[in-house]
């Protein structure tokens, strides 16, 4: 047993966590859309398929459980308890019946919700939207399946929001906003943005493979200097070379505008790149303490700057 089983692995994380490994024999994908870089080790299928689960895990010493359900947008909201909670619950039970100890699971900072006082691993749970609310329900799970069985290995991750080459996220929409020219300031702009870059993000997850032990330990992933929001927009223009209108749209206009696209939203059925949440969760401070992490000893290959230039260059240049 000594396999490491990606699940959800076909996906923007996934793929470049893989990217990483060295012995790539030991990797297997287990998501229900194909790789299109390592198809080679995909098995399609579902975390709501136990018995498939089980089927896949038979020899696997290592579980890294990136499959979510976590856009905004995502109907109907039972989805978010279906995949989070009820497949994370799933892949326990597979782990059970094929005597694989050791877990690495992605959550998200979503479970603090939003302006916080730059909380730590420590700070209470208040998450805001049915996806934070999930993501908490399955840490419930893990930490009671790890109570059950101390000689167990598990490692919680909670990144920031993530960005990188490829990525269709909501960092992506800002970058394509600014790019296009289209971009208008919501808010002051002095908010305070955590943020994760991809190749750092999948460096820290294989450093966790590479050192696990009987455990339970939680993570903050955060890259660090935070960005002011308007610290964002001008490093990105930098480094698109151009300057955008400095234009800004007080706070409860862009709210109740994206109030409006909710409603456009359900009238066509269609889902819009802007709402009523993104605009909160634009105009929110989310700074995240990420001290657990740097008392492990893990230096990340890329800083925050080299990131963004990294993704504005693949991405828009």
């Amino acid at each position: 047993m000594n396999k490491i089983c990606v699940i959800g692995g076909s996906g923007f994380l996934g793929t470049r966590l893989i990217d990483l490994i060295e012995d790539q024999k030991k990797i297997k994908i287990f998501d229900k859309k194909n790789s299109n870089s390592y198809p080679q080790f995909v098995t399609i299928g579902n975390v709501l398929d136990r018995n498939a689960l089980i089927e896949v895990l038979k020899d696997v010493a290592v579980v890294v459980l990136l499959a979510a359900e976590h856009r905004d947008d995502v109907t109907p909201t039972s989805l978010y308890f279906d995949v989070n909670v009820q497949g994370t619950l799933n892949v326990l039970e597979a782990m059970d019946a094929c005597g694989v100890k050791n877990i690495i699971f992605t959550s998200s900072v979503a479970i603090y919700g939003l302006d916080k006082n730059n909380p730590d691993e420590t700070h209470p749970a208040d998450p805001f939207n049915h996806y934070g609310k999930s993501k908490w329900q399955a840490e419930i799970e893990l930490r009671a399946w790890h109570e059950k069985n101390k000689e167990t290995s598990l490692s919680i991750i909670r990144p920031t929001v993530i960005f990188g080459e490829a990525n269709r996220g909501n960092v992506y929409n800002l970058l394509k906003q600014i790019a296009s020219g289209n971009f208008l300031m919501v808010g002051g702009g002095q908010n305070v943005k955590s943020m994760s870059y991809v190749g750092n993000v999948a460096a820290f997850i294989k450093y966790i493979i590479e050192n696990y032990a009987a455990g339970y330990y939680i993570y903050n992933y955060a890259d660090k200097p935070d960005f002011t929001t308007q610290n964002l927009v001008e490093n990105v223009e930098n480094a698109l070379g151009r300057k955008l209108p400095s234009i800004r749209i007080p706070y409860l206009i862009g709210l109740f505008a994206g109030y409006g696209f909710d409603v456009l939203s359900f009238i066509t059925r269609k889902k819009l790149s802007v709402s009523s949440v993104r605009v909160k969760k634009f105009c929110a401070t989310t700074e995240f303490s990420s001290k657990n992490i740097q008392a492990t000893g893990f230096e990340a290959p890329y800083t925050i700057y080299e990131g963004l230039e990294n993704t504005i260059k693949a991405e828009f240049l």
